[in-house]
């Protein structure tokens, strides 16, 4: 399948998973359920995160819960049911986060709910799940777990943000990179240099698809407690895979975040590059997308784009801004 395809592919599969995010609350807030259980990948486990929160809250308002500005950001104070999730992708980390992500339409943004409360109660993680990705999927989500390590080991630490909430109900999602967000982080980070390209290009090494498996999982508790930042382009996300979307500007964003870090053996002025570099390097070891040039986007795309992203960078729970690489 040529690119145009794939990407009309990914097109309506994105519309349908749009669809699918009301239809699952409505579904839910129409039936009875003791538990849920969700099996597939982050945005499977995410909806059902929603389904199983609106159904616990039947008289809040879609927006209630969405993170502001796009939504009200109220905080969940109810209880919900239990949620059991089976991830089958090496990616999103989702069955060990509080968030859910969705694409709003109106804004053509990408947004979601934050709140301890939605995290799943259990999370089943079966690396043989994983056996059956393809290629193209293995990479994307590997680079999914790559992003999230990275993004969360670099965002703004913890005592370096604002405001502080003095009521814990009040706190965002995602705190700021902190000691033990970073232990999670760093672990990944090493889990993936050793084992992402053997898990991509054998779909049978069950070594390297565990340990990529696992280290999403790992990449999930240090992002779902530290935040990510800049690698999350919403408007690219309405047309493409999330992976894809992330990893399509992490060299450029690195290249400007880790301008001033201070790294062993590296310049403190060469730091930004030195990772750009090493991401782009991937990018090319496993013939991924590098840029938004090479999807088609050309520079008379990119006041939409901005436009399409700026209300997501608005939002208060991710640690967006002045990131250091901590080397």
């Amino acid at each position: 399948m040529d690119m145009a395809g794939r990407d009309r592919v990914v097109h309506l599969l994105r519309q349908l998973e749009r669809a699918a995010f009301k239809d699952a609350i409505s579904f839910a807030k129409n039936h009875t359920f003791d538990v849920f259980v969700a099996v597939g990948g982050g945005s499977v486990i995410d909806t059902c995160k929603a389904a199983n929160l609106y159904a616990c809250h039947p008289d809040a308002d879609f927006l209630d819960f969405v993170n502001a500005p796009i939504g009200k950001g109220k905080p969940v104070s109810g209880a919900v049911k239990p949620l059991i999730a089976v991830p089958t992708t090496a990616g999103t980390g989702s069955e060990t986060t509080g968030v859910a992500i969705f694409d709003y339409e109106p804004l053509k943004a990408k947004t979601g709910i934050a709140s301890r409360a939605i995290r799943p109660t259990l999370g089943i993680v079966d690396p043989t799940h994983t056996l059956s990705m393809p290629e193209r999927v293995a990479a994307n989500s590997g680079f999914d777990v790559l992003c999230h390590a990275l993004e969360s080991y670099t965002a703004l630490p913890y005592d370096q943000r604002s405001p502080c909430p003095t009521n814990p109900i009040n706190r965002p999602a995602y705190q700021g990179s902190n000691p033990i967000s970073d232990v999670w982080s760093r672990h990944a980070l090493h889990v993936v240099a050793k084992y992402m390209k053997r898990a991509v290009r054998d779909p049978e090494d069950l070594e390297a698809r565990s340990s990529m498996h696992l280290a999403s999982v790992f990449a999930g508790i240090g992002f779902g407690n530290a935040g990510v930042h800049l690698c999350l382009p919403s408007p690219i996300l309405l047309s493409r895979h999330h992976s894809n979307s992330v990893l399509l500007c992490s060299p450029c964003t690195f290249s400007v975040l880790c301008s001033g870090a201070d790294i062993r053996q590296v310049k403190r002025e060469d730091a930004g590059a030195v990772v750009a570099d090493t991401l782009r390097q991937i990018l090319f070891d496993l013939h991924v997308e590098d840029g938004l040039g090479a999807v088609g986007y050309t520079k008379d795309d990119i006041p939409a784009l901005v436009k399409g992203t700026i209300p997501h960078v608005g939002q208060s729970p991710p640690s967006y801004v002045n990131s250091w690489v901590k080397l």
